[in-house]
């Protein structure tokens, strides 16, 4: 039998880690004059009694997880952040459902962005902050477990980012939990960073603080409900292009460069091949701009430049509806919607390097069709790339694909058109927020959906969140036989 204590004993530290985040938004609100404080408040103290309840019954001697333990902890820990994190939508003044409540958490933990509340412009600082809060815990979130988690668990070809490779030479500190350390670190600077960018680029100190920690995190809750577009400001829409690159980078390369290893950056395969897609995809919606739309090119060029990182790393910002711009530019956003970035970012999505794997294999598979008595090795990064990592690449690919399937059809039963179903089973998936269309797309919000299908919305966010088999793996009968 599974032993629950330790998974219980770390989901009450997780709560009462919550507990004290919720202080910073009733802050917000006692200086803003708001009554919501006394939510936070609230809610403040169910996560704290509840995290410390668990602490005191459920400590145990034992250390190590089994691999089920780790299993069932990666994803307990998600769906009770996001339930425990609905609190304050829940019991605050804007009347949210249950289901609106959790949807907006688990959007919000997930890094996802899609939101169903609508005046946003209009909403206690408390929420807002809140919000964003949800959005940068879930961005570190990501990166512990994408470096410490996940290449344990072997899902989805991670195990290639193992940090304790027998290659002493490229591990950028002794023990996975420095690194760990450090990079949160690195996380919280570049957070302040952003902040102050935006800030000088002229935002309010709060919009500053609430647009860096869901830029950084590649979250996209904005405190407008134009979202970026509210400032009509050219410099701080750039300012989001820098930072929303720079958080789909790997976090594990940012650690090299300040350790000295400055060219680690520009060397990775991952970052070039991002960089690449992401020259070339703004390339061509230009150009068809320009050509087709009659855009001045230095209008098109920031448009497009904003508008694409924030759907290619699932951050979900938009300053225009980039669905009016033509079939061709929606069908390009489509598809970017499930590149994400590279692993080891706060992005999510099918990631880069799954991307050049699945090529790698694809150039050697035609190259033996050339030469059948060949012996090609596929690489990334320079390095032969293990049988099982591929294999575990190809099942990702194969599963992404029929989760999505599965997810566009589930919403489509639930009545929604054709456009509002695929895109957002896309969103959901790819945790990008804003879909396609008039309901979803960025100028509306999923508020006007069925409550089935938030809730088919909200495992589908934790499904791309968590690599798929993470929480897929709990379903089958096999995980639970003793």
């Amino acid at each position: 039998m599974i032993d629950f204590r330790p998974i219980f004993f770390v989901l009450g530290i997780l709560l009462v880690t919550l507990s004290l985040g919720m202080g910073g938004p009733a802050l917000a609100d006692v200086i803003a004059g708001q009554n919501d404080w006394q939510v936070f408040m609230g809610s403040s103290a169910t996560c704290l009694f509840v995290g410390v309840a668990l602490i005191l019954t459920m400590r145990t001697e034992r250390v190590r997880f089994t691999l089920r333990q780790a299993f069932l902890l990666t994803t307990l820990s998600w769906a009770v952040i996001a339930l425990f994190g609905a609190l304050p939508f829940a019991f605050s003044d804007l009347g949210l459902s249950f289901t609106d409540a959790v949807f907006e958490s688990m959007s919000g933990i997930t890094t996802t962005g899609a939101t169903v509340i609508t005046k946003l412009d209009d909403a206690p600082p408390g929420l807002l902050l809140w919000r964003a809060i949800l959005q940068w815990l879930g961005g570190i979130g990501i990166i512990v477990m994408a470096i410490s988690v996940l290449p344990m668990l072997q899902v989805g070809g991670m195990q290639l980012f193992h940090m304790e490779s027998t290659d002493q030479s490229e591990k950028a500190l002794p023990r996975v939990a420095q690194v760990t350390s450090a990079i949160i670190i690195i996380y919280f600077g570049l957070s302040a960073l952003c902040a102050t960018s935006y800030w000088l680029a002229g935002m309010s100190g709060f919009d500053a603080v609430a647009h860096a920690m869901t830029t950084v995190a590649t979250g996209g809750y904005s405190t407008f409900d134009q979202s970026v577009g509210f400032f009509k400001n050219d410099a701080i829409e750039w300012v989001a292009v820098v930072f929303m690159a720079a958080g789909a980078l790997p976090f594990v390369l940012y650690l090299q460069f300040v350790r000295g290893n400055l060219l680690m950056l520009v060397r990775d395969s991952q970052v070039q091949t991002f960089f690449g897609i992401v020259f070339c995809a703004i390339t061509v919606l230009v150009v068809w701009q320009v050509a087709v739309d009659q855009v001045p090119i230095g209008t098109s060029i920031r448009l497009v430049a904003f508008n694409l990182i924030s759907v290619i790393t699932g951050t979900g910002y938009a300053t225009t509806d980039f669905g009016l711009w033509g079939e061709f530019s929606v069908t390009v956003f489509f598809f970017a919607m499930f590149i994400g970035g590279c692993a080891g970012s706060t992005t999510c999505g099918l990631k880069i390097f799954r991307l050049q794997v699945l090529y790698a294999n694809t150039r050697c598979q035609i190259k033996k069709l050339m030469q059948p008595h060949g012996v090609f090795i596929p690489h990334f990064n320079r390095r032969p790339i293990p049988a099982a990592a591929s294999e575990s690449v190809l099942s990702f690919f194969f599963l992404y694909i029929m989760a999505f399937g599965a997810l566009s059809i589930g919403l489509g039963w639930m009545g929604l058109d054709f456009i509002t179903a695929v895109s957002g089973a896309a969103s959901a998936i790819a945790n990008v927020g804003p879909g396609l269309g008039p309901v979803i797309g960025p100028a509306g919000t999923y508020a006007p959906l069925p409550d089935a299908a938030k809730w088919m919305l909200s495992f589908g966010m934790l499904l791309g969140r968590l690599e798929l088999f993470t929480v897929l793996v709990l379903l089958t009968p096999a995980f639970w036989r003793t």
